[in-house]
């Protein structure tokens, strides 16, 4: 008999916490501590800088080698200005969907592992979860909790990181660099061009060169990689800038990202761009003082390859049943850091990644039993 109930309860409590990349998820935090000590499981935090924000690791069971890692992230993407039927962060059952912000990514997984802790505490060999924040802005939170990992817990047998993948196996995903681009030009009345510089101006001729950096990858990507699209993608995904329509624009500001299937070298990629906002900005400097660009990297997340998880692919294999070849997917993901530190790392998750992110986004009540058959055999196979 599963655990379904509980995991279905507990994610209720998770989705309640708002915990957008934007905020802090301590309160999140707080109670999964407090839930694993009613199990007399201890944790341990890896906060940020800031101390408002923390990953969380644990072992349920004996400390041991040939463990398990169950990873999830906490934290979710935004709902403004999505058009929600309901409160996305109360869970709604409806046509056997549960809906809410996060039921799909990926507080569905989360819920799942620890519905299943006192199965795992009861266990010969050790699951260790791995609990991380601001996953969607770059996967930035997760490689402190990763080298704690590495260097306290004795050496698990694989890592399976639960994005959702409708339980299918995963061996493949994109890495991922954002970047933040800001200009400071030189305001003036639009009017009197010679008289100052406009920093939209000079942000749309980086981004229309990022635009054709995102054309070129594509015509030069290999159509067999396995990955759907098979190019590197670069994106836009915020620009702000100007305050008036008559006013040559004093700052003007946008974020990037480049995700890049293995084999490709995304920082070649992005070289007609470093050369570009260079000579931009030496020539504005040499107009107006206080003047120019700075490019800052937030993010770097490897890609995750198939390459040393066969033994993993195997042992998630008889878990799910699984028969079908792995697969690769175009998000970005924490696989790729557990397997840069030497973990055997597969994803496979509930949920469709298309429901992520979406308004009114929804886990099947199918994927979330699907889930839960997973955890329960995990535990028998630990038992």
């Amino acid at each position: 008999m599963t655990d379904l109930a509980t995991a279905r309860s507990i994610l209720e409590t998770l989705v309640a916490f708002d915990t957008t990349s934007s905020r802090s998820n301590l309160a999140l935090i707080e109670w999964v501590e407090d839930y694993l000590s009613q199990h007399g499981v201890a944790s341990t935090r890896v906060p940020d800088e800031t101390g408002k924000k923390a990953n969380l690791f644990a072992t349920c069971g004996p400390q041991g080698e040939g463990g398990v890692i169950l990873s999830g992230h906490s934290d979710v993407v935004p709902v403004d200005g999505q058009a929600w039927s309901s409160d996305p962060w109360t869970v709604r059952e409806a046509d056997c969907k549960l809906f809410g912000r996060g039921t799909c990514d990926m507080k569905g997984f989360i819920a799942l592992a620890l519905a299943y802790v006192p199965r795992f505490v009861a266990g010969r060999r050790p699951v260790h979860l791995a609990i991380s924040y601001d996953e969607e802005v770059g996967c930035k939170g997760a490689p402190a909790m990763i080298e704690r990992i590495a260097a306290e817990i004795p050496a698990p047998k694989l890592a399976i990181v639960g994005e959702p993948s409708l339980m299918r196996i995963i061996t493949g995903h994109k890495g991922i660099k954002t970047f933040e681009v800001n200009v400071r030009g030189h305001e003036a009345h639009s009017s009197l061009v010679d008289n100052g510089i406009s920093a939209n101006m000079v942000a749309v001729q980086l981004m229309a060169l990022l635009a054709e950096i995102a054309e070129d990858l594509k015509e030069k990507a290999d159509a067999g990689n396995g990955f759907d699209p098979p190019q590197a993608t670069l994106t836009i995904g915020i620009m702000q800038g100007g305050t008036a329509a008559n006013i040559l624009a004093g700052h003007a500001h946008f974020l990037f990202d480049l995700r890049s299937p293995p084999g490709v070298d995304a920082d070649a990629a992005l070289e007609p761009f470093r050369k570009l906002y260079a000579e931009l900005d030496a020539e504005m400097k040499s107009r107006f003082t206080g003047t120019g660009i700075s490019v800052t990297q937030r993010s770097d997340s490897p890609p995750m390859t198939a390459q040393g998880s066969e033994d993993a692919v195997a042992f998630v294999r008889k878990l799910t049943g699984e028969n079908t070849p792995p697969a690769q997917v175009a998000y970005a993901a924490e696989g790729g850091q557990f397997q840069q530190a030497g973990f055997p790392t597969v994803i496979c998750g509930p949920g469709s990644i298309e429901q992520a992110h979406q308004p009114d986004e929804w886990i099947a009540l199918s994927q979330l039993e699907a889930g839960a058959r997973f955890m329960e055999l995990l535990a028998a196979e630990l038992a």
